[in-house]
């Protein structure tokens, strides 16, 4: 696909004036079709995205082919909880991984997504189609999905810019009584408040994530925590992300001392009368603005059941 357009007025660096004429094309997606030789200024084709372009100049600029995925769409069910144009919201369910990686080239939430959605293979054009954030394999909850670039750009600048949130329940071990450590943990009333510790791969076990200095590879991670219920000896807590690194939740929670129950990397075993694939960890609520309209939207994706059917027992422990 080629498309043609007419600088009118002004002037401007190229990849900043595309992205402002194009929108339904990521501004990273046109820098790179700009250093592959697939724009032209004049006949002449243009490499330096800096270049200025002045009014009257002339562009032609070459789509390739998106690259075809080395994926085999697999009829996965999705709950799809919102969909229109420009995203889908579905909720994901425990044992599922989202996208490919080592040990998990089939059935992930990708090959689903293209079985269903076949157009999202155009997006970004490689291993993860539309995928704006990702959720653990046995993490279950709102995730969404990107349908056109633009949407795609737009979602994660949300999340980067903290526009868009996100909300988690968990049910951890034990009552937290979150004590206040300097600026690292901060408490109000004991009821809710903010954990503020980097976290960075395990220096041992690489499969883990763990608290570390930032001087020691560690970045910013922020959560923001609230008790909703007391369970005995367990409680059910809100998470609020307000940065989105790997493991976060669930290694915060069990720094505190206080782990996701059910969670095989950084919790206690034993048995609580429900037969979990995982940590009792779901993502509820997705507030976020339309990449299109503007809009709010929100979407609260319902509990599954292994989750439903610990709380209903603890409540009648209690």
């Amino acid at each position: 696909m080629k498309i043609e357009l007419t600088v009118m007025k002004t002037s401007d660096r190229l990849d900043l004036w595309l992205s402002q004429n194009l929108k339904d094309v990521s501004r990273s997606h046109l820098q790179k079709l700009i250093k592959q030789g697939n724009v032209q200024i004049n006949r002449q084709i243009c490499t330096n995205k800096k270049t200025k372009v002045r009014s009257g100049d002339h562009l032609l600029i070459s789509f390739p082919p998106p690259r075809q995925l080395d994926l085999k769409p697999e009829p996965i069910p999705l709950d799809i909880l919102y969909e229109d144009d420009s995203l889908i919201i579905i909720n994901k369910p425990a044992g599922l991984v989202v996208h490919p990686a080592p040990g998990h080239s089939t059935n992930t939430i990708v090959h689903g997504l293209l079985y269903h959605f076949p157009k999202l293979a155009g997006i970004a054009g490689v291993q993860r189609p539309g995928i704006v954030h990702r959720l653990d394999k046995d993490t279950t909850g709102a995730l969404m999905v990107a349908k056109t670039d633009h949407a795609h750009q737009h979602l994660q600048s949300q999340l980067k810019t903290k526009t868009a949130r996100r909300e988690y329940l968990g049910i951890v071990y034990g009552i937290p009584h979150f004590k206040e450590q300097g600026s690292s943990l901060t408490h109000n009333q004991e009821n809710n408040g903010t954990i503020n510790l980097p976290i960075g791969r395990h220096r041992v076990d690489r499969k883990k994530m763990a608290v570390v200095p930032v001087e020691k590879g560690g970045r910013e991670a922020v959560t923001h925590w609230e008790i909703l219920e007391r369970l005995g000896n367990y409680t059910l807590v809100k998470f609020r992300l307000e940065t989105g690194r790997t493991h976060q939740i669930r290694v915060h929670s069990s720094y505190i001392g206080h782990p996701i129950v059910g969670d095989p990397l950084y919790s206690f075993k034993g048995s609580v009368g429900v037969n979990l694939t995982g940590q009792v960890l779901h993502a509820h609520k997705l507030s976020l603005e339309h990449p299109v309209t503007g809009k709010p939207i929100e979407v609260i994706a319902p509990l599954q059941e292994a989750f439903t059917k610990l709380l209903s027992i603890l409540r009648k422990r209690c």
